[in-house]
C-alpha cells in the first residue's frame, strides 16, 4: 500500500432484512460520498471509491492534517449535514462545483464532513487485522468540525434499523467483528440493509433499452400530473408486454417531462417502487421496481 496512491475501499454486499449476530457491530449507513482519506500532518488527499481524486472540491478537509501526527489512511464518507440530517442532494450540488471561488464560498458556509468508520493505515498497513482492532487505532483521533467517527453497536442490528426508520436515515451496515479488509473485493463480511421508502406510481410512458426498459413514472399533485422518475424493468416482464400493446402517443402527460424516444400511454397502469428518498424537485432516488398494483389492489 501506498500513501497518497489510490487503494481500492472494500465493498459491500446487500439484503433486505435487519438481523441480530453477536459475531456482527451495525452502525449508521451515512448517505454521503465513499471515500478514502491520506492524511499526514503537511496534506489531505482524498479519493472516491473509483479512484478519483476530489481533494479540491472539499478544501475543509485539509484541516484534518492537524489531528494526526504521521501517515494515515481512513475508509469514510464524506456527508454534508442539513438541520442536524445527511442531505444527499446538498452535497451533490457542492460536488459539482468546478468554479474555484464558488467551491472556497460553500467551503466556508456550507462545510462538509468526513465520516470516518474505518482505519486502514497507521504508521503501517493494518488491513490484516480484525475489524475491531482497526476501530481501536481509529478511535484515538478526536472527532472535529471536520472529522467524525461513526459509532456502532454490538448485536443488535433490528433496534438500530428502527431508530434508523424513526429518524429517516438512509440505512444500516452490519460488519463481522473479525473481518479483515479486502480491498476491492464485495464480501458478506460487510452487509448493507437500506431504509427504502415503499409507494404506488402511475405509469406515463416508457423508454425502450437493449435489454430493459424504463418505465416513466408520475403522481397527480392536484390535478397536474407530474414526474417523479424513472425505473428498470426486464423487456420480458408481465407490465411491460402490457405496455407494448397499448396505444402510444407522443404527446407528453407529465406537465414537468419530455423526452423525444419515450413512448407515451393513457395513465391506466400503476406499479410499486421502492427508493430511498426524494430529491428536492420530488423525483426518486435510486427506485426499484417491485409490482405491478392492479386497478382493484389498494
Amino acid at each position: 500500500m501506498k500513501f497518497n496512491t489510490f487503494v481500492q475501499p472494500m465493498l459491500l454486499s446487500e439484503q433486505s432484512s435487519p438481523f441480530d449476530d453477536d459475531d456482527y457491530i451495525f452502525e449508521f449507513k451515512f448517505d454521503g460520498i465513499r471515500a478514502t482519506l491520506h492524511a499526514s500532518p503537511k496534506v489531505v488527499h482524498v479519493f472516491t471509491r473509483r479512484g478519483n481524486e476530489i481533494t479540491h472540491i472539499f478544501p475543509e478537509l485539509q484541516e484534518i492534517a492537524n489531528i494526526v501526527d504521521d501517515k494515515v489512511i481512513f475508509d469514510g464518507e464524506i456527508v454534508s449535514f442539513e438541520h442536524g440530517m445527511p442531505s444527499f442532494s446538498k452535497l451533490q450540488k457542492r460536488n459539482l462545483l468546478k468554479d474555484k471561488s464558488k467551491i472556497e464560498s460553500m467551503c466556508r458556509e456550507e462545510p462538509v464532513a468526513f465520516v470516518a468508520f474505518d482505519c486502514l493505515y497507521d504508521k503501517k498497513d493494518l488491513r490484516k487485522l480484525p475489524l475491531l482492532d482497526r476501530k481501536k487505532m481509529l478511535s484515538k483521533y478526536p472527532d472535529t468540525e471536520t472529522f467524525v467517527k461513526t459509532k456502532y453497536v454490538a448485536g443488535k442490528g433490528k433496534d438500530l434499523f428502527q431508530q434508523v426508520v424513526k429518524m429517516g436515515l438512509e440505512g444500516i451496515v452490519a460488519k463481522k467483528k473479525a473481518s479483515i479488509y479486502e480491498t476491492g473485493i464485495r464480501t458478506k463480511d460487510w452487509i448493507k440493509i437500506k431504509n427504502f421508502k415503499k409507494e404506488i406510481f402511475i405509469v406515463g410512458g416508457f423508454v425502450e433499452n437493449a435489454h430493459k426498459a424504463s418505465l416513466l413514472l408520475g403522481e397527480y399533485r392536484g390535478k397536474r400530473f407530474h414526474f417523479v422518475g424513472k425505473v428498470s424493468v426486464m423487456r420480458d416482464s408481465p407490465l411491460y408486454k402490457k405496455l407494448k400493446r397499448c396505444k402510444t402517443r407522443k404527446k407528453s402527460p407529465f406537465i414537468d417531462y419530455d423526452e423525444e424516444k419515450a413512448f407515451y400511454i393513457d395513465r391506466k397502469y400503476s406499479c410499486e417502487v421502492v427508493f430511498i428518498e426524494r430529491t428536492p424537485n420530488g423525483h426518486l432516488r435510486q427506485p426499484v421496481f417491485q409490482k405491478e398494483i392492479e386497478r382493484n389492489e389498494k
